[in-house]
């Protein structure tokens, strides 16, 4: 009721539409529920993944769990190798990491096109995207294969590999971050003459370091957990551990060396986090100060 107006009562008409509504949602939900089982049984079917052998492996799968948690003469495990392989890996993370951060942070400035504006200066920054696509494309562990028949088995195989995809995945990353910061900052620096580098600095990278510190460090904790894979091509690291021993059929030693990675990821992202508050919220600044002393914001 609204002044005199009596509001509509929905009809017989309206709740026939309401319904037919209801049925055609209901009938897609269905739709892809079958087809979702279709593709499974097709899936299974196709590549002879029968009853009795999914069960087996799940019988397997529970062998496996006794065999990790179950740590046989634990006490004659060379616990100073496999800490040596551990820094060796975070070694190798950082050395990559760091670097690609070097070489990427210049070039998503070319990449990123507010700042690459114009027919030429356009054209150098698509060329400098798909160099980043190529680059990040690649997968770690391929990178990681062509470098040790490259420069032979060891550590600098793998810091070769991270840096190769972390330049790619940075630097694109870099760029988008770049392109998404507000472009009133800029245009302030024009009204006062500022030049193109010093609106590159002052009005981009001001805005963007935050995204691009966070990036970096969340990069770092990844390759950590990613740079493993590199010991099965022979790039160094726990990687060597984690071949050797599932070769040999130790899970014990397999799960233990999982859970101090674990541990190590826990500890870099609790550091992470700390950086992330202090250089990304940071603290007021006062702008001037009253002449009784006291600061204004």
């Amino acid at each position: 009721m609204y002044g005199n107006q009596i509001s509509p009562v929905p009809g017989r008409l309206d709740h026939k539409i309401l319904l037919r509504v209801q049925l055609r949602y209901l009938c897609r939900v269905w739709g892809l529920a079958l087809a979702g089982l279709l593709y499974f049984y097709w899936f299974f079917s196709r590549y002879g993944i029968s009853p009795d052998q999914f069960s087996a492996g799940i019988g397997q799968i529970d062998l496996y769990l006794q065999r990790m948690f179950i740590w046989q003469n634990f006490t004659d495990w060379p616990l100073g190798y496999y800490l040596t392989q551990i820094l060796i890996t975070l070694a190798i993370v950082f050395a990559g990491t760091l670097t690609a951060t070097a070489i990427a942070l210049p070039l998503s400035f070319l990449a990123a096109r507010n700042i690459m504006q114009g027919r030429l200066f356009g054209s150098v920054a698509l060329l400098i995207r798909r160099l980043l696509d190529i680059l990040r494309g690649i997968d770690m562990a391929i990178w990681g294969l062509i470098f040790v028949r490259a420069v032979g088995l060891g550590p600098l195989a793998g810091v070769l590999a991270i840096i190769m995809q972390d330049t790619g995945l940075l630097g694109r990353l870099y760029a988008e971050g770049h392109e998404a910061v507000d472009r009133a900052p800029g245009k302030g620096l024009d009204a006062v003459g500022a030049n193109g580098p010093q609106k590159h600095r002052f009005a981009i990278l001001t805005q963007s370091f935050p995204t691009l510190l966070a990036l970096s460090l969340f990069q770092i904790e990844s390759n950590t957990r990613s740079a493993a894979v590199l010991g099965f091509v022979g790039a160094g690291g726990v990687g060597l551990i984690y071949a050797e021993n599932m070769r040999l059929w130790n899970w014990d030693v397999v799960i233990f060396i999982t859970l101090l990675m674990v541990v190590v990821v826990m500890t870099m992202e609790a550091f992470s986090a700390w950086l992330r508050r202090r250089y990304t919220v940071g603290n007021s600044v006062p702008l001037f100060k009253h002449s009784n002393g006291t600061n204004r914001n």
